[in-house]
């Protein structure tokens, strides 16, 4: 009776463990060696890391992935430095224009913002449209009304614009607009594509949670939406399997549906995550002259951060606590 007892307490307490609490984040893919300067790469890796523990301690605290992940957004999107909130890249008219989706993995429910003005984090109204309607994505005026109906902070246009921006808009603008469906950017300059933001958590209920948040494509013709507010394609997270965030050249994600594939080839090909991940981004987007990457994150912690261009912002921070931070290949 006693060795039973003991079995049933052994078995109970790892049945209740807790998960390995893990956040994953990028700063968006497109970064090049020789553009970027020792002293824009220490200020870019003080906020990563500023986001990432952030977050963490959300996680640490015992709050859900999806606090963590929102809280994580939003100091990305507060810094001048990444293509989301403020310096956001500039649409072909010099305006900013924001998107941003969220999606948490124990229920499915997910919430996206596309081609809004104004609104400081793109990313809370994202989570507004999850929470407080019935709705997964809201786009423009419709949205902008939600966020003041909501009482989200709203900003001047000229809050969001940045010297840096509307430099890498003026190089856009000499630059032919890719045609075709496979169009490469424009004059392969894939700094044009950098900056997107995006975070992913596992919490210790061992819940996943994903979120995105962007400006687009530096140059873009108003109205244009990428793959960040595009469930499936730029976010995803599902309990069990993993949680998503990619960054790059959105019209191929979109096409690709790249963040459910990841989850796709794990449950229907019994793939790993890193084996999922470093096929989709290594292999087949790579053969579409596609350049980007994306996070990923698995129901067991483990951490996965492929990526095609030169490089890509992210960090990421396990059980351990210790931050692990990065924009190019080792």
């Amino acid at each position: 009776m006693k060795h039973l007892l003991l079995t049933f307490c052994l078995l109970t307490g790892f049945l209740m463990a807790d998960a390995p609490i893990t956040l994953v984040l990028h700063g968006g893919a497109g970064a090049e060696r020789k553009k970027l300067t020792p002293e824009k790469e220490a200020a870019c890796r003080a906020v990563l890391e500023e986001a990432l523990r952030k977050g963490y301690t959300v996680l640490k605290d015992g709050g859900s992935s999806e606090q963590a992940v929102i809280a994580t957004i939003i100091v990305l999107e507060d810094s001048p430095l990444f293509n989301a909130g403020r310096g956001a890249a500039l649409t072909r008219d010099g305006i900013v224009e924001l998107d941003a989706s969220i999606m948490v993995g124990q229920t499915g429910l997910a919430g996206a913002v596309a081609n809004i003005h104004g609104v400081r984090n793109p990313i809370l109204l994202a989570q507004k449209v999850m929470r407080t309607t019935p709705h997964v994505l809201m786009i423009g005026r419709g949205a902008e009304n939600l966020a003041r109906q909501e009482k989200l902070q709203f900003e001047e246009p000229e809050w969001f614009i940045t010297p840096e921006q509307k430099e890498r808009l003026e190089r856009a603008k000499k630059k032919d607009l890719p045609k075709g469906a496979y169009a490469p950017v424009p004059g392969r300059d894939h700094s044009l594509l950098m900056g997107t933001v995006g975070a992913v958590a596992l919490d210790k209920e061992g819940h996943l949670a994903a979120a995105t948040s962007t400006g687009g494509l530096a140059g873009k013709l108003p109205g244009r939406v990428g793959d960040s507010p595009i469930i499936g394609a730029g976010t995803y997270a599902e309990d069990g399997v993993c949680a998503v965030s990619c960054t790059g050249h959105g019209e191929f994600f979109i096409r690709n549906a790249v963040a459910y594939d990841v989850a796709a080839r794990m449950k229907y090909a019994n793939a790993t995550l890193t084996d999922a991940t470093q096929a989709i981004i290594n292999d087949k987007l790579k053969k579409l002259d596609a350049r980007g990457g994306l996070i990923a994150v698995d129901a067991k912690g483990n951490v996965s951060t492929p990526f095609n261009s030169e490089g890509m912002f992210h960090a990421h921070m396990g059980p351990d606590g210790v931050a692990h931070i990065a924009v190019f290949e080792e």
